[in-house]
C-alpha cells in the first residue's frame, strides 16, 4: 500500500468526486463508501465487460489534521494477466488472431496504467486547491519544550523564555508529505532519504 499526505484546504470528498468523474466510464465502474472524514473509492472493471481482463484498485481517503491521507492499495492483476495470456496463446496458434484481440489488448494496457492514472488525478486535484506535501501555515508552529509556548517554525529561540528551538523544528518528506521526526535519516513511510 502506498501512502501520501497532502496538507492544505482539502477534504476526502474533493478527491473522491474527481476519481468518480474520471474513472466511472467505459469498462470501468467506481463505487464510493464512507462518510465525510473517511471515504473508500473502489475502481474496477464492470462485471460483464466484453474486453480485457478484470482488475480492481482501492483508494482510501482519510481526513488528517489540515489535509488528507491517501492510501492506494495494490491493484488486482490476475484478470489482466489471464487476458494477456489468452491473447498470447491465440496469436501463437494463429498470428491473425491478433486482429480479433485488439479490443482486449487496448483494455488490458489501459488497466495496466490505472495506478499511475489514479495518482495523476489525485496530484492534479490537490494542486488545483493548493494542497502540497509541505506543512500548512496553520501547522507551522512548534512548542517550546521548557515553557510550552507556541513559536513560529524557523525561530531559533522561544519568544517567551529564550530557550533554543533547533531540535523541535518540524519537517515533511518531499516525496510523500509524511511528517519527519528529528533524527530520522529516511522517511518511515516511503523510505526516501531525508535531505
Amino acid at each position: 500500500m502506498e501512502q501520501r499526505i497532502y496538507h492544505g484546504n482539502l477534504t476526502p470528498g474533493i478527491i473522491a468526486d474527481e476519481l468518480v468523474g474520471e474513472f466511472n466510464r467505459g469498462n470501468l465502474r467506481v463505487q464510493q463508501f464512507g462518510s465525510e472524514k473517511e471515504i473508500v473509492v473502489q475502481i474496477s472493471t464492470h462485471q460483464w465487460t466484453r474486453s480485457g481482463g478484470d482488475t480492481a484498485l482501492t483508494v482510501n481517503l482519510r481526513q488528517v489534521e489540515d489535509g488528507v491521507s491517501v492510501d492506494l492499495g495494490k491493484q488486482a492483476w490476475f484478470g489482466v494477466a489471464a487476458s494477456l495470456g489468452k491473447t498470447a496463446l491465440s496469436v501463437w496458434k494463429n498470428p491473425f488472431q491478433i486482429l480479433e484481440r485488439l479490443d482486449d489488448l487496448a483494455q488490458d494496457f489501459e488497466s495496466m496504467q490505472m495506478t499511475d492514472k489514479v495518482w495523476e488525478v489525485i496530484e492534479d486535484t490537490t494542486r488545483s486547491v493548493g494542497a502540497t506535501f509541505e506543512l500548512s501555515e496553520r501547522l507551522r508552529r512548534m512548542v517550546c519544550a521548557y515553557c510550552l509556548t507556541a513559536n513560529a517554525v524557523g525561530a531559533a529561540s522561544c519568544l517567551a523564555c529564550g530557550a533554543p528551538l533547533g531540535l523541535v523544528q518540524p519537517k515533511t518528506c518531499t516525496n510523500c508529505g509524511f511528517i519527519i521526526k528529528t533524527g530520522e535519516t529516511s522517511c518511515p513511510n516511503c523510505g526516501q532519504p531525508i535531505a
